[in-house]
């Protein structure tokens, strides 16, 4: 069975699930997902029972789509979300993407925990993503292609919308929240990166680095969708404070910036 058919299916089994029509995708990244618990009238589907989706193995991925209302717009959340070190295909990793085009989305906000490694940065901070920098290797477009999957070479110019950038910032100074701005680099984990690789990844010019998003990107930019990516800066990139780093500290820090995040993101989805 081919992409095309398999996303027909998932996307099918999700509009008989739900009879809303959602407009806007977003996807939650680790310790991010209590962002779905503000939406109302939901309509939760575990992983696990969609068509051809993969199911989330990582701590703080609680592994649901749910769709319903946040402020004002329909929304379908992906509470948890896929990587490729999990032993999964870029295609199966950037496989929602695409069903949440054919169930009609126009735009996207895609969240992470992010090393940072702009020394400027301190953990709590959030980062609006300016652009990225694909260091993992792999490109989910690789392969067989169709044009019902959208265009064969598309223009990664303007990755990251700058309108819903500027509305971000908008909703930020409204909230009082100061964020950051910067390039995202995406690595492939799982292991953290050595303090060699940060200053290399530094000196190309990133400012923040983690192991997803970047693919999802990709494909949503192939299919035409409008994109809003955000970091939480959950811990420095290693050799910057001389301390271990670990998944629970990643997860005590999105904790900590909890509050902050939801108002963002739900003062900007009102906005779109």
């Amino acid at each position: 069975m081919s992409i095309v058919e398999e996303v027909e299916k998932a996307s099918q089994f999700l509009k008989d699930k739900c009879k809303q029509t959602p407009e806007i995708g977003l996807v939650l990244g680790s310790g991010l997902g209590v962002l779905a618990e503000e939406v109302e009238d939901a309509v939760a589907i575990p992983y696990s029972d969609i068509p051809y989706f993969p199911v989330s193995t990582v701590e703080g991925h609680k592994g649901q789509f749910v769709i319903g209302e946040l402020n004002g717009k329909t929304v379908a959340i992906m509470q948890g979300r896929f990587h490729f070190y999990e032993g999964y295909s870029v295609k199966q990793v950037t496989f929602p993407v695409r069903v949440m085009k054919a169930l009609g989305i126009h735009s996207l906000i895609v969240t992470n925990a992010a090393g940072g490694i702009n020394q400027s940065y301190q953990p709590g901070d959030l980062m609006l993503i300016t652009d990225h920098i694909n260091n993992m290797g792999q490109n989910p477009l690789i392969g067989e292609h169709s044009p019902d999957l959208g265009d064969r070479f598309p223009d990664m110019s303007e990755a990251y919308d700058s309108r819903l950038i500027q509305l971000a910032k908008e909703a930020a100074k409204e909230l009082g929240i100061e964020i950051k701005e910067g390039v995202y680099v995406a690595n492939t984990g799982p292991s953290y990166e050595t303090p060699a690789e940060i200053r290399m990844l530094r000196a190309i010019g990133g400012d923040a680095v983690g192991m997803s998003t970047v693919p999802e990107v990709i494909v949503a930019n192939q299919v035409k969708m409008k994109v809003l990516g955000i970091s939480c800066i959950t811990n420095m990139a290693a050799g910057i404070l001389k301390q271990p780093l670990t998944h629970e500290e990643v997860m005590k820090t999105a904790e900590m910036v909890r509050a902050d995040f939801i108002a963002l993101v739900k003062s900007i989805v009102a906005k779109m």
